[in-house]
């Protein structure tokens, strides 16, 4: 019984609810059972104050935390290879002159 196994076919479907959002801001919570990434957005109203806006929530199963590092990993590498390193730490953040929005 050496048969081959056929994939199964995945089907995407767009959820009511599904929203997409720009997030510039993410938190990470772990516990023992899974990873919490809260997204939302980061803006400086003034030189010594930043405010977060929390969006959405998701929770993910170690498996599947794993396997986002993963791709988010290759996607990076390639992106890198196309456009040059990114740096995490932009240069001139906060400018002398204030906040830019």
């Amino acid at each position: 019984m050496n048969q081959k196994l056929n994939p199964p076919t995945i089907h995407v479907v767009q959820d009511a609810s599904y929203r997409e959002n720009y997030a510039n801001s993410v938190q990470v919570r772990v516990s023992v059972w899974d990873f919490c990434l809260t997204f939302g957005t980061a803006r400086q109203d003034t030189q010594d104050a930043v405010t977060l806006h929390n969006m959405q929530s998701i929770y993910l199963s170690p498996q599947q935390a794993k396997a986002l590092h993963n791709v988010l990993t290759q996607n990076l590498v390639q992106y890198e290879q196309a456009f040059g390193p990114i740096s995490i730490e932009p240069k001139n953040a906060f400018p002398a002159g204030g906040p830019v929005h």
